[in-house]
């Protein structure tokens, strides 16, 4: 299985190293935690949204149309089963002044952000292996301050995954966190990753420069 960090694929050059790590491995299945800007894809793709989109394609993926897109499966507080594994995905990131609103009062580029309906929902998930989140949990990463959400770790608490998979931030880093282990992934332009849907062991791959 094919895991890939961020991709910006709304930039050619980011695009064109999105489908060159399909064309490599070839997968069956790729999971992939946002800011993904490309929705028509070689795979069956399981994704969450992040906070660079192309909303109204996310809010259509969210209602269940699949119009203008292929392979683009959205987790967004929702589970599937993907290749006897059960993948479940948060998407959005975290805003103060907008986690109490419904999610129906969310507009223009504000629907980029989960509230606590979506929380909730997730929550409410069941036999989960593997989470993916665009927003990381708290103490996973520092820029002399910690850039974490507790409603992460909440949900991290509610779940118990054997494997939570973080986008947004641009860096591997990994750690034991209440008993998952999470994995904040480089984004695509500079690594790929290999998971075994068995042991859901992961291996990472430098491209380029970052070899």
């Amino acid at each position: 299985m094919l895991v890939l960090g961020d991709a910006h694929a709304s930039d050619p050059d980011r695009r064109e190293t999105l489908f060159t790590h399909y064309r490599r491995l070839e997968p069956d299945a790729v999971l992939q935690v946002g800011d993904l800007e490309c929705y028509e894809l070689p795979a069956p793709t399981w994704f969450v949204a992040g906070n660079n989109e192309e909303f109204d394609t996310i809010e259509a993926l969210r209602n269940g149309e699949t119009a203008g897109t292929r392979n683009a499966n959205l987790l967004a507080s929702t589970a599937a089963t993907v290749e006897d594994v059960r993948v479940a995905g948060l998407s959005g990131n975290y805003a103060p002044t907008k986690y109490d609103l419904p999610r129906s009062e969310l507009s223009g580029g504000r629907r980029r952000h989960f509230t606590h309906e979506d929380i909730e929902r997730a929550a409410s998930l069941s036999d989960v292996d593997i989470f993916l989140t665009h927003e990381a949990p708290t103490g996973l990463l520092s820029y002399g301050y910690d850039p974490g959400c507790e409603h992460v770790d909440d949900l991290l608490e509610a779940l118990s995954p054997e494997l939570c998979l973080v986008g947004h931030h641009h860096r591997h880093r990994e750690a034991e966190m209440a008993g998952t282990r999470v994995v904040s992934l480089a984004p695509a332009w500079e690594r790929y990753y290999e998971l075994d849907p068995e042991t859901l062991a992961l291996e990472s791959h430098g491209i380029g420069s970052s070899e």
